[in-house]
């Protein structure tokens, strides 16, 4: 008794045959490339309502258990609109964990009472939820009372 390698008559058949055995051995690094497109994307979106100043969008992104643990009174919301941001200029997000990237940002801002500049550091703290397939933000706004 002979052995045949079965023959996939259609073009077309072949290429779904080899393409279904691709996403099949690269399911992990699909996964992790979405990933990883969500966290540019996620970043590039954060930045530039920071970038804008709106700062009540800027909470939007910011992780609901941190918000429960750490709420921001009426006061915090003020002075974040007491300020304008100059410039916000980011480093590449690193690896924290499974899931998280750390990222630094140096934030210019201005306040809008004494027109007086001042440079703040910002140490994000970014975590994945798989389920929902989306980047929250950990740490929190930034914090623009620092010195």
């Amino acid at each position: 008794m002979s052995h045949q390698i079965p023959v996939i008559p259609s073009p077309v058949l072949r290429t779904a045959v080899v393409l279904l055995l691709a996403l099949g051995t690269g399911c992990g690094s699909l996964a992790k490339h979405s990933e990883n497109e969500s966290l540019s994307t996620t970043l590039l979106a954060y930045a530039n309502i920071v970038r804008w100043g709106d700062f009540e969008q800027a909470l939007t992104f910011v992780d609901a258990q941190s918000l429960k643990d750490h709420p921001l009174s009426s006061i915090d919301m003020e002075r974040y609109k007491q300020v304008k941001v100059a410039s916000y200029n980011e480093q590449p997000p690193v690896p924290a964990g499974p899931h998280e990237v750390r990222q630094t940002v140096e934030i210019g801002i201005v306040n809008i009472n004494t027109q007086i500049e001042r440079n703040i550091i910002d140490k994000q703290l970014w975590r994945y939820d798989e389920k929902k397939k989306h980047w929250h933000l950990v740490s929190g706004l930034p914090d623009i009372t620092q010195h």
